[in-house]
């Protein structure tokens, strides 16, 4: 396991946040769920290490000092004028606490650098970590760490949350991509064991974090497993099925009400299994593409907008190129087509936001959601 370095004294870099700024961006927030529409649609592009980048920091500072981290996730979220809350996220949560050896890299985020099962016979051996053993793992002290900074310096954007970004994927990662994948062609019984651990651990760091903080909000989806690599029935039996079992048993531990699923990649035909997933009255629904193009908000709306708020897309891929009105166009189009969505809509991006993406593309996000999702002026 790579070092920790020390702690930074992140809340002496920055500024104090603006209060009227954040009074104003918590009833925009609030409006889809309270059914009050207030200013405009909010703007959430998912911001991770690009946070860190356009503060001078690097990918590394940004997963290696989460006070750091949060603290540049804040004062952006300021900046460009998006939700209100700070958020955190670990790109490999709970996978060493499972035995993989995740490794920092200087430009790049973490990665597995060794596996902690190697065979058929490793799933049978992992076990389930407790509760104890959460708090003191590798994952649980980072999120710790933020969530604590975040509670003590910037108390009004603290919403303490549960990140389990794939349960999916998460199982894959323990064994590699490829043998997860060609295990559950041939070992399909092996497989499912595998994710069942991985989201029986993914349980028990929600119960962490709902206990440390209460109500916590949860943060899961659907990554690796999409229509680029599974078929409709792979992605129900691998993974809707256990975003049922996660998020139920989460929810009766004491995390959320409010739920975030964000479906990355291609969900071209999928996305209608995820009906059978838990919905609370505080659940945003997010899906990155359709094919190689992004997921229309309007088929989003029809498909999810009478039960969730939904969260549209632009394409990642544009958010690093040197065209504003591009994006601009991109958000327009999709604010259109979700903005009467019944229960609220969000604009963001098909997935995080890149690091390396240009600032003037994110603020793009922000004029189209002015222009098109100010309301009373559709």
């Amino acid at each position: 396991m790579s070092p920790t370095p020390e702690v930074v004294d992140a809340a002496a870099i920055f500024p104090p946040a603006n209060e009227e700024w954040h009074k104003h961006a918590e009833k925009r927030f609030a409006s889809p769920f309270t059914g009050q529409n207030f200013g405009r649609i909010d703007v959430d592009p998912m911001m991770l290490s690009h946070a860190a980048l356009i503060s001078g920091y690097t990918i590394n500072d940004f997963y290696t000092n989460p006070e750091l981290g949060a603290q540049c996730v804040g004062n952006a979220s300021e900046m460009y004028d998006l939700i209100p809350m700070t958020h955190w996220y670990f790109s490999l949560p709970w996978v060493a606490e499972l035995g993989a050896n995740v490794e920092f890299r200087s430009l790049l985020p973490p990665v597995v650098k060794e596996k902690s099962i190697a065979d058929l016979e490793g799933v049978d051996k992992l076990e389930v970590p407790d509760l104890k053993e959460m708090e003191n793992g590798f994952t649980g002290k980072l999120m710790i760490r933020a969530q604590d900074h975040i509670q003590k310096h910037t108390p009004k954007k603290f919403v303490p949350m549960t990140y389990t970004s794939d349960l999916t994927g998460g199982g894959a990662q323990l064994c590699g991509i490829a043998e997860f994948i060609m295990w559950s062609m041939t070992d399909r019984e092996a497989v499912e064991k595998l994710i069942s651990k991985y989201t029986e651990t993914a349980i028990n760091g929600a119960e962490l974090m709902a206990n440390r903080y209460g109500m916590a909000m949860i943060s899961t989806g659907s990554v690796l497993a999409n229509n680029d690599i599974f078929s409709d029935q792979d992605v129900k039996d691998l993974s809707v099925k256990y975003l049922k079992t996660f998020v139920n048993k989460a929810l009766r531990k004491g995390a959320g009400p409010q739920l975030l699923y964000h479906l990355c990649g291609n969900h071209e035909t999928d996305y209608k299994l995820f009906n059978d997933v838990p919905f609370s009255p505080f659940t945003i629904f997010h899906a990155g593409y359709m094919g190689r193009d992004v997921f229309p908000s309007d088929v989003l709306a029809k498909e999810f907008g009478n039960r969730a708020t939904i969260m549209g897309s632009v394409d990642t891929k544009i958010m690093i190129l040197p065209n504003p009105k591009r994006v601009y166009d991109q958000a327009k189009m999709q604010i259109i087509g979700g903005r009467d969505s019944k229960c609220g809509y969000i604009l963001g991006t098909a997935c995080e936001l890149p690091p390396d993406a240009l600032p003037a593309n994110v603020h793009a996000l922000v004029q189209a959601a002015k222009d098109y999702g100010t309301y009373g002026t559709w």
